[in-house]
């Protein structure tokens, strides 16, 4: 049982590195283990824009990424709220493209919100430049 704000934040926060371990083995089925039911991911700034409902929906959408993207997200800073069940994430992404063997590299803010520990909410901004170019042949 949660009995702090610390506890609280913490909790969340290894939500997300949990997260983002499970990109890094690229494995959608561990990474929604970090989500509720009903998450919600939005990637603003992925052509076209995404919002994507449910963890199936969700998983659905990372394991076909997975195929492309070979990649590492490394967290730069956590930076809590006054809400403990949301978090501002500063992380960037090394990788490589399956499809072009080209790098890939990018940096994202991610704004989380938590429900029992297990994140409900992920809102992404990225370049996507930075996709559009690895992508290219």
């Amino acid at each position: 049982m949660v009995t702090t704000e610390a506890d609280q934040r913490a909790r969340n926060e290894a939500a997300v590195r949990g997260a983002f371990a499970a990109v890094g083995a690229a494995d959608a089925d561990a990474q929604m283990l970090h989500y509720t039911d009903d998450a919600v991911m939005e990637m603003t700034f992925s052509d076209p824009p995404a919002h994507i409902e449910g963890t199936e929906a969700i998983r659905g959408r990372l394991a076909g990424a997975f195929t492309v993207f070979k990649m590492r997200l490394t967290i730069d800073e956590v930076i809590p709220c006054a809400d403990p069940d949301q978090l501002v994430v500063e992380f960037h992404s090394e990788g490589r493209i399956a499809t072009t063997g080209k790098a890939y590299a990018n940096t994202y803010i991610g704004r989380f919100r938590f429900r029992d520990g297990l994140i409900c909410f992920q809102r992404e901004y990225f370049n996507p430049n930075a996709a559009t170019s690895a992508l290219e042949p």
